[in-house]
């Protein structure tokens, strides 16, 4: 599976930008897929994850209210939607798939995510 996320750009505070992880591979509507972001001079942190048929989503307290996390599976893409954007939110995001149909324990980690997109750099500025 190669994962290709885009969307990113420079905006100004309380715009909003649509990510998107494109995914190659038949089997991609049975995979979770994470969203990942580091800014500048930090460790890369969870932002919000989905699982394979979209029911079940998750997302880091700083972000919860604001961005959206979906998934079409028919065009094996997975959005998120972050509206209200504020300058910390200023990072690369990744994307990232995990392989297994259950929800694991650990979703807001890297360790269960098998293949990783290149990034796409958000800017924020305020």
């Amino acid at each position: 599976v190669q994962l290709q996320a885009s969307g990113g750009g420079l905006v100004q505070a309380g715009g909003s930008l649509r990510l998107s992880c494109a995914a190659s591979g038949r089997t991609f509507n049975s995979y979770a897929v994470g969203w990942f972001r580091q800014a500048p001079g930090k460790e890369r942190e969870f932002v919000a994850y989905i699982n394979w048929s979209g029911g079940t989503t998750y997302y880091i307290d700083s972000v919860k209210g604001r961005f959206t996390i979906s998934r079409d599976n028919s065009k094996n893409t997975v959005y998120l939607q972050m509206n209200g954007l504020k300058p910390e939110d200023t990072a690369i995001y990744y994307c990232a798939a995990d392989i297994s149909r259950h929800t694991r324990r650990d979703y807001y980690s890297e360790r269960p995510y098998h293949y990783w997109g290149q990034g796409t750099l958000v800017t924020v500025s305020s």
